[in-house]
């Protein structure tokens, strides 16, 4: 509104249409300023608490109503409204205690929900119960109370019947539907969850066009809808969130598809198809979202948003978790050990007793290798007695027949046995950087009993096969299976396990099944190409890569540059930051056979690479050789000189070499 002030008799309709119309923001302009005049309002205090209040400035709506109280002390009505916005605001003993000033038989019953609900959120559950059992029970919020308690309490199954009994007592509500889909979510019943997802983003779409659903994703530019009442009516941006957290979730089920732009992106369009808000309108759970789901594509502004919630509270409960798990995953150990020191009353409060251990194992790895290996082992051994226990209980349970808790057994043993994946996988990774793959083969099968039917498990194991280069066999036998149950989408399955499959059908002679393989991943290359011309897709490419380096391994370099060569072309395609560091390591390797008078290429092959460096030149002055992204946790990049630092650089340098080589 400015500074323009308004004409004298417009104040009240000024001030209350803008309320009628959710325009807080003006009116609470308009009440600062009235309140500068007469700053004991009793009107003026009214409106302005309740418009801070509806705009989530929950401080400003206490420090409204506090004066209010002072002002007209015999009204308990505004003793409860301060009571709830110091409630919101997390200001709980004085809301306790403001509450408590309430007289009236009147407004007993909102005391004690409003007594209840700080309990609850002082994770006082049994306190909570015994008010919400003093409140009438035909109120509805008593029982959507109810529910809560019953979610905060692990029993996902009666809190999503109480909030079902609600809805069909009061009628739909997007935040019930929603607190309904986060119960399934929990119990990990995707499907359903995904349909009141669903429902809450259809109706909120068709009630509120205006919040401009999907506009991020569609790569329309539009203004910030903020954080609009409309926009909290809906539930969209929960709803949204939430649908992000199934998508990575279900991502991380299928070891077989992580690392494929497939695998996330459905993830990351649940983020953009939010209405769109400025990055400092975020709500937690959102940044905290952004921050997991890019951060293979951005890890440093992954660590910043981590931890900045954690700087200001409230964020998620994962947040503190989740931050140490991405400081581990990109070997930040020593960060990860300040962090636990740091914050002692996080780790008690958030992280469960074998998370700890697992970490603490993790920040070992630095200093004592073999402290840390001795610590995931004690981890494992745990973890292996409660599969044991519960591999027990179910066998008893189908002897018995009793299929409820057969069900219970079933599902705790998939949940511990999700637990224990990382420890073991901690556990080969260390022998893995010791190329000790006999070992890594040894753990995995001691674990066989329970794990042989995980796909983590199995395509790790078809990994260590593989890297034995004795048992192309097994790999085969391992990675197959991999393989055909994405038949219908070769695509959605890494490359580099259709790579290490297609070299080990040529490492046991069956080259016509590797053909066979590599035409189907050149059929769904096309395919995709036509449905997404713009869109890259390397997974061919990176299997002639592997061929190429396996062949140069081997010694046989006319062969196998002649298959790196074919894996990049068309090069402004296949030209890219990676596939080129894999490429120039065998043109280098190649370049130092050559200087020790090991080997003498043909003038073709010579004239054949001579000519590929050119095209790769012409094509490669904009294409880092940086392997990115580069990963700093204080904010501080490392500078990077993009005169020399690109493909087109680096190939005029081979060429050179080459050329001095082949005159000698």
């Amino acid at each position: 509104m400015g500074d323009q002030a308004l004409p004298p008799g417009e104040y009240t309709t000024t001030i209350y249409t803008a309320i009628k119309e959710a325009r807080y923001y003006d009116a609470i302009e308009i009440l600062q300023m009235e309140l500068q005049n007469f700053p004991r309002s009793r009107a003026a205090l009214s409106l302005l608490g309740y418009c801070h209040f509806h705009v989530g400035d929950f401080a400003s709506a206490s420090e409204s109503y506090e004066v209010l109280c002072q002002v007209c002390p015999d009204v308990e009505e505004y003793k409860i409204y301060y009571a709830q916005a110091l409630c919101k605001a997390g200001v709980y003993q004085d809301s306790i205690r403001t509450a408590a000033r309430v007289e009236g038989e009147q407004f007993r019953q909102r005391v004690l929900m409003l007594q209840a609900i700080v309990k609850y959120e002082q994770e006082e559950l049994g306190a909570c119960k015994s008010l919400l059992d003093r409140c009438h029970s035909d109120d509805p919020d008593v029982l959507i109370n109810n529910a809560a308690v019953s979610f905060k309490e692990g029993n996902f199954a009666t809190a999503r019947t109480q909030y079902m009994e609600a809805i069909n007592t009061l009628g739909y509500h997007a935040d019930l539907a929603y607190n309904i889909a986060l119960c399934y979510y929990k119990e990990k019943q995707y499907g359903p969850s995904l349909k009141f997802i669903s429902e809450i983003t259809d109706k909120g779409i068709r009630a509120h066009p205006e919040l401009s659903v999907g506009s991020n994703t569609e790569g329309v530019e539009v203004r910030s809808v903020g954080n609009s009442a409309e926009l909290k009516e809906t539930c969209l941006i929960e709803a949204f969130n939430l649908k992000c957290a199934i998508e990575y979730e279900m991502k991380h089920s299928e070891p077989a598809k992580v690392g494929t732009n497939v695998s996330i992106s459905a993830a990351k369009d649940a983020l953009t198809d939010m209405p769109p808000r400025d990055e400092f309108e975020l709500d937690p759970v959102t940044l905290h979202n952004q921050g997991i789901v890019y951060s293979e594509d951005d890890p440093t502004a992954a660590f910043r948003k981590l931890s900045y919630l954690l700087a200001n509270p409230p964020y998620p409960p994962e947040t503190f978790g989740n931050l140490l798990l991405l400081h581990c995953k990109f070997q930040n150990y020593d960060l990860a050990a300040g962090l636990l020191a740091e914050n002692g009353h996080l780790t008690v409060k958030y992280l469960s007793q074998e998370l700890y251990e697992y970490f603490d194992a993790c920040i070992m790895l630095p200093t004592s290798v073999e402290e840390a290996y001795r610590k995931f082992d004690e981890l494992a051994a745990k973890y292996i007695e409660k599969l044991r226990k519960l591999t027990k209980h179910i066998t008893e349970a189908r002897l018995a027949r009793d299929n409820e808790s057969i069900k219970t057994a079933l599902k705790g043993f998939d949940e511990e046995l999700e637990r224990y994946i990382p420890v073991l996988m901690a556990q080969a990774r260390i022998y893995w950087e010791r190329e000790n793959y006999p070992i890594i083969e040894k753990i995995f099968y001691q674990c066989s009993e329970f794990c042989s039917d995980n796909d983590v498990w199995k395509l790790n194991m078809a990994h260590v096969f593989f890297m034995q280069e004795s048992k192309f066999k097994d790999a085969i036998r391992y990675y197959t299976p991999i393989v055909d149950k994405y038949k219908e989408n070769l695509l959605d399955v890494t490359a580099i396990v259709l790579a290490n499959l297609c070299v080990s059908h040529i490492m046991t002679s069956q080259n016509e099944e590797a053909e066979e393989l590599m035409r189907r991943i050149e059929k769904e290359e096309e395919r995709k190409s036509y449905s997404d011309p713009d869109k890259p897709c390397f997974h061919l490419c990176i299997v002639n890569l592997v061929i190429g380096t396996l062949y140069c391994a081997k010694g046989n370099f006319e062969f196998g540059v002649s298959r790196i060569i074919k894996a990049l072309d068309p090069y402004d395609k296949k030209l890219h930051t990676d596939t080129w560091y894999y490429a120039k390591r065998c043109f280098l390797a190649l370049v130092e056979i050559m200087a020790k008078h090991m080997i003498i290429l043909k003038d073709s092959s010579i004239e054949e690479i001579l000519e590929f460096l050119d095209k790769v030149e012409a094509v490669g002055g904009n294409i880092s050789t940086v392997i990115a992204p580069q990963v700093d946790v204080n904010g501080v990049a490392s500078e990077v000189d993009p005169k020399i630092h690109n493909v087109a650089f680096e190939a005029r340098q081979l060429k050179m070499l080459f050329l001095k080589l082949h005159s000698v």
